[in-house]
C-alpha cells in the first residue's frame, strides 16, 4: 500500500487519539509500508498525517496539545474516544474539552543512553549536566549549559611518551567535546534555534556537536552552511547507537577555561567532571586503573548489548528500525 493507505489503517488500528510516532511504530510492526533507506521515516509520517489536514482531508482529524504538539484520529472514531469538540469562528482545529491525553512518546533525555553508548563505543567518557541542578534561577542558563560533556584521552602506549607529552603541554593529552541533545529537527527554523543554541552551550569545548534522532532531509543544505561557518558538528542518533552517523564534523578550538570556570562554579555536576578527568590524567601509573575506573562510574551508563537497546528502546517508546 501507499503510505497515505498505511497512515489511515494504523489509525484504524490504534482506534483513538494517537501521535506520528505510534503510527509509525504500528506501519513498521505490522509491514504496512517500506521505507527502504529513508533517513527520518517517522518525519515522513508525520509530514503525511499533517498533509490530511493541510488538504482538507476530512478522513483524518487532529487535536493541539498545550506543548505545541498534535494528537491524530480518524474522524469515523470521534464518538467512540469521547472527544467533547468545542468549535468557535476563530477555531479551525478541535480542541479537547476535559482532561489531557496521556502519550506513550519518548523525552529527549531518553537518548542520553544512546548518546552515551555511541561515545563510549568511541572511547569518549560522556556525563549529562542537569541545568536544573545548578546555582540561581536564570533560565537562561539553558543556553549556557551542555546536554552532555565528553572527553577523550591521547592513547599512548608507552610511560616515556605519555610523560614526555604531559611535561610539553597537558592540554593536548585530551579533548573536551559538548553535546546539545534535540529529540528532532524537521525546520529551518527548528534548525537555527537548536544550533545556535549548541553554539552557546560548546564555547568552552575543543569540540560542539548538535545531536538529533529525526533530521529532516530537506535541511542537508542549510546544515552545511552553519557547520562550515560556525564549526559546530551534527550526529544523526540511531535507535541503534553504533549506527549513529556524524554527518558533519566539528572543528577543533581552543579551550577557553574562561567559561569553564564559570560552569564549575554554577553546577557541581559539571566541576566532579573536571576534577575526575585531572585525576586521571595527573594519575601516578599504579593508581591509573583505580582512578580511570572512578571516572567511569561517575559518568554515563551505557548499554552492554544490543538486546538491551532493544528493550530499553521499546519501554521509552524511541522508534525503532525493523530488520
Amino acid at each position: 500500500m501507499i503510505i497515505k493507505e498505511a497512515v489511515l489503517k494504523s489509525l484504524e488500528d490504534i482506534a483513538g487519539l494517537t501521535n506520528y510516532l505510534e503510527v509509525y511504530n504500528n506501519i513498521v510492526q505490522k509491514s504496512y509500508f517500506d521505507f527502504g533507506n529513508a533517513k527520518t521515516p517517522a518525519s515522513t509520517i508525520s509530514a503525511s498525517l499533517g498533509d490530511f489536514i493541510r488538504n482538507g482531508d476530512t478522513r483524518v482529524k487532529r487535536i493541539k496539545q498545550e506543548n505545541g504538539s498534535y494528537l491524530y484520529y480518524l474522524t469515523k472514531n470521534e464518538q467512540n474516544i469521547g472527544i467533547d469538540l468545542l468549535y468557535s469562528e476563530t477555531e479551525i482545529e478541535p480542541q479537547v474539552a476535559t482532561g489531557k491525553a496521556k502519550l506513550k512518546i519518548y523525552e529527549e533525555r531518553d537518548l542520553h543512553k544512546l548518546v552515551s553508548s555511541y561515545l563510549k563505543n568511541t572511547d569518549i567518557y560522556s556525563k549529562t549536566i542537569f541545568h536544573e541542578q545548578s546555582n540561581g534561577k536564570d533560565s537562561n542558563q539553558i543556553w549556557t549549559h551542555p546536554d552532555m560533556v565528553g572527553i577523550k584521552f591521547l592513547n599512548l602506549q608507552t610511560k616515556a611518551s605519555q610523560t614526555f607529552l604531559k611535561s610539553i603541554n597537558r592540554v593536548d593529552t585530551f579533548k573536551l567535546s559538548s553535546y546539545e541533545l534535540k529529540r528532532e529537527i524537521n525546520s529551518d527554523s527548528e534548525l537555527k534555534k537548536a544550533f545556535f543554541q549548541a553554539v552557546s552551550n560548546s564555547s568552552w569545548a575543543n569540540y560542539g556537536y548538535l545531536v538529533a534522532f529525526e533530521i529532516s532531509d530537506s535541511l542537508t543544505e542549510e546544515m552545511a552552511r552553519l557547520n562550515e561557518s560556525f564549526g559546530i558538528g551534527i550526529i544523526e542518533l540511531n535507535a541503534n547507537p553504533y549506527q549513529s552517523k556524524v554527518l558533519f564534523p566539528a572543528t577543533y578550538r581552543n579551550l577557553d577555561f574562561r567559561t569553564i570556570d564559570k560552569l564549575c562554579k554554577m553546577n557541581k555536576e559539571f566541576e566532579k567532571f573536571i576534577e575526575n578527568t585531572e585525576k586521571l590524567m595527573t594519575a601516578e601509573e599504579r593508581y591509573y586503573k583505580a582512578t580511570e575506573k572512578e571516572l567511569n562510574e561517575f559518568c554515563d551508563t551505557y548499554f552492554e548489548s544490543d538486546s538491551d537497546i532493544e528493550k530499553y528502546c521499546r519501554e521509552k517508546y524511541i522508534p525503532l528500525i525493523e530488520n
